[in-house]
């Protein structure tokens, strides 16, 4: 843990303890919050927290209380990664009631709604007799309405502590409360711990926001909000031709916002750019902008389109939610007859693609969100229509964009906003926020609010024109000193020129999110393509074995591989550069192309260490033969050649070793533990002298790692199982 989650279950814990030596005959009460920031670890510290509480000797339960929603997706999911069965999590409120009449479940997870209806239904259970910790996740949400009053008056010796990364003060306090208490501290008690956003983007535990904020209507000067009747301005607002303008920009943008031409590492696989949240107004307009996003789907071609999904549900006082409190409930059966039948028609497009069989009914429609929510965090939806659903309390660290459409403020504001900056890795710089609305001054003053009055500095990303200053600085001091794809021979210039250009990455990487950077970059591509190519030989000549994510040399030498791995550059591309060759061979024009296939290869980390098969086929193919089936052809051949070398040399059983290499290319990796690379080997006595078993394993593994990386991507997966 960290040392100011530490803090806080101290400081928790003192609070517990304080009160139990001071405590009375009937009723006793303490609590308090914790206020940490969006994205620094409130499970964690609640999960340890909830843990040493249990263990205090006169506590008899820790409830740990969520929004229904939260339940299944995410805390018991968090529990079980601490520590597996810590926790007892319930199904239905017969199950909490069990567990709250057993003294072996000291820490029960369970939602407000189900403890709620358990202290409707028995009155005088004698778990309210017991000390009792409460701790409720995300506690400016549902607790202050009737369900938290009935809870608290029902307990008689609780210690009350909610978690929070944006609690609700006197100037954010919802104005829709009539009754009862309406901050986070007038319900808990007074803040015993706080880790802002200000001191988790500073201690690099979240990422910073770059955002663009787009004015879409102009207004007459001078003229107040307040003063625009709400129907023109809804009317204006979801015009059809400012819906159309945004979403054109949406598409004509999404692959720069979302890095989409970015590859990078994501458990055994390789994953493509990030993904979105599209956050509307209202239903209305969801339904407007899902309609236009498909229209434009099927107006491109497919590589061109754009995985949508939608969600909503029915919740009151929208106005004031589109504001501050970003809460919807499950509740489909209270929408009017036609959003529910528009919603039930985005699902059959949902259905259709994934398999699925969803609908608006309360049960199949929770199981919807859990899946929605599943497939944006997999990476296997471009992005997410949404009114108020995921913009609070969904973490998926994949998504980096949020297209905002609607007026946020305070607390809504800061937990919209923070959907979209959990550290994934060096490609995921900041939090990409796109707003076609003025929240300009709404965003500094919930930054003012949840941080502190310098909070923008830290927060924000800085103007376009810092970053491209220093951009133009490093890249005139690059070319200076190193002719753009020229070898360097001295080690101190290579260590120089590995360093200066990974700054230049790291920088090109936050520029290239700004819409003006195109057309100002100073370094033309084919520069670029160069300087990347002495990048990568240099990479492997320091390291000299396969790719990784990030590669540390020394201290003060890193290579930011992945900040390169381009996803243009492929074998689709190359071959398409090989058809236009051989019908320009032999003219000045075919040269070019020819040192272009070249240059291309040796600037792409995923086709460098195959550069001498790309190249040999170029030189083996005839002007006759049909590109795409004689490099399937070439590839196949090549293939089967090099594995009977391994085989032959090593000794290897033949037919278990191409089953074995066939199923690596089926599964996008070389399963390197298990008993199937010892199945393959050649009889070694394990406890032969110099540990000879574990040297050839080691070395077998190896090789075939080396070819697997080697042939890996150059055919499609149908065209490697032929």
């Amino acid at each position: 843990m960290r040392p100011y989650q530490i803090a806080a279950a101290e400081r928790i814990l003192e609070r517990i303890q304080l009160a139990a030596n001071h405590r009375m005959v009937g009723t006793l009460k303490a609590g308090g919050f914790i206020w940490h920031t969006t994205g620094s670890g409130k499970t964690l510290t609640s999960f340890k927290t909830a843990q040493l509480a249990q263990e205090l000797p006169f506590i008899n339960k820790v409830l740990f209380v969520v929004d229904r929603k939260d339940l299944d997706y995410q805390t018991i999911l968090e529990y079980d990664r601490f520590e597996k069965g810590a926790a007892n999590s319930n199904a239905s409120t017969a199950v909490l009631e069990r567990q709250l009449s057993d003294p072996s479940a000291r820490i029960i997870i369970t939602t407000i709604q189900k403890l709620s209806r358990f202290v409707s239904g028995n009155k005088k259970h004698g778990v309210y007799q017991d000390h009792v910790v409460i701790i409720f996740d995300e506690c400016h949400r549902s607790q202050f309405g009737q369900m938290h009053r009935d809870i608290t008056r029902a307990f008689k010796k609780y210690y009350l502590f909610g978690f929070t990364g944006t609690p609700i003060f006197a100037d954010n306090a919802p104005g829709a409360v009539k009754a009862g208490p309406k901050t986070t501290e007038q319900t808990f008690g007074d803040s015993l711990h706080s880790y802002t956003i200000v001191d988790a983007i500073r201690d690099k535990n979240v990422l910073p926001f770059r955002i663009d904020y787009f004015s879409t209507i102009k207004a007459e000067e001078n003229i107040e909000d307040k003063k625009v009747p709400a129907i023109d301005t809804e009317r204006a607002l979801l015009a059809p031709e400012r819906i159309g303008m945004i979403v054109e920009y949406v598409f004509e943008h999404f692959q720069q916002k979302t890095a989409r031409s970015k590859q990078y590492k994501q458990g055994d696989s390789w994953a493509k750019g990030f993904n979105s949240l599209f956050a509307c107004a209202s239903i209305n307009a969801a339904q407007l902008y899902y309609s236009a996003f498909q229209r434009c789907n099927a107006a491109r071609p497919s590589d061109k389109q754009l995985k949508v999904g939608l969600i909503y549900s029915w919740a009151p006082n929208e106005e004031e939610l589109d504001a501050t409190n970003l809460e919807e409930s499950f509740d489909t059966d209270r929408l009017d007859q036609s959003s529910r039948d528009f919603l039930d028609k985005a699902l059959e497009d949902y259905n259709r693609h994934f398999g699925t069989n969803f609908d608006t009914s309360p049960a199949s429609f929770e199981n919807y969100y859990k899946d929605l929510s599943y497939r944006l965090k997999e990476r296997q939806l471009d992005m997410a229509i949404v009114v108020n659903m995921f913009l609070t309390g969904f973490d998926a660290k994949t998504l980096n964009t949020l297209w905002v459409d609607k007026n946020l403020r305070h607390h809504g504001l800061i937990q919209a906003y923070s959907r979209t900056n959990r550290i994934l890795n060096s490609v995921k710089t900041f939090g990409n926020i796109v707003t076609f609305r003025n929240l300009e001054k709404a965003t500094n003053d919930a930054l003012a609010l949840f941080g502190n009055k310098d909070a923008k500095g830290i927060v924000l990303l800085k103007p376009f024109e810092e970053y491209m200053a220093e951009y133009e600085a490093l890249l005139a001091e690059l070319q200076e000193n190193f002719v753009p794809g020229e070898m360097i021979d001295s080690e101190k210039q290579q260590k120089d020129f590995i360093t200066l250009f990974g700054r230049l990455l790291r920088l090109r990487n936050i520029l290239v999110a700004f819409d003006d950077f195109e057309e100002k970059d100073p370094l033309s591509p084919r520069d670029f393509q160069d300087y990347q190519s002495v990048y990568l030989e240099l990479y492997h000549d320091y390291r000299n074995v396969g790719l990784q994510d990030r590669e540390e040399i020394n201290d003060d030498l890193i290579f930011e591989i992945e900040l390169i791995k381009q996803v243009e550059v492929n074998v689709d591309y190359i071959l398409l550069l090989v058809e236009k060759y051989l019908k320009k061979k032999g003219t000045r024009e075919g040269e070019e192309l020819r040192s272009t296939i070249s240059r291309e290869v040796s600037a792409s980390p995923t086709l460098r260490n195959k550069k001498d098969l790309i190249e040999s086929f170029v030189d083996s193919v005839s002007v006759n033969d049909k590109v795409d089936v004689a490099w399937v052809n070439f590839i196949r051949g090549k293939q089967q050649e090099e594995l009977e070398q391994i085989i032959r040399e090593e000794k290897l059983k033949p037919e278990e070793t191409a089953a074995f290499v066939h199923r690596a290319f089926i599964d996008g990796h070389l399963a390197t533990t298990g008993t199937d690379i010892v199945e393959i080997m050649p009889p070694v006595p394990k406890f032969s002298g110099g540990n000879r078993y574990a040297t050839v394993k080691a070395r077998i593994i190896e090789r075939l790692q080396r070819y697997f990386e080697r042939f890996f991507g150059l055919l499609k997966i149908s065209e490697d199982q032929d």
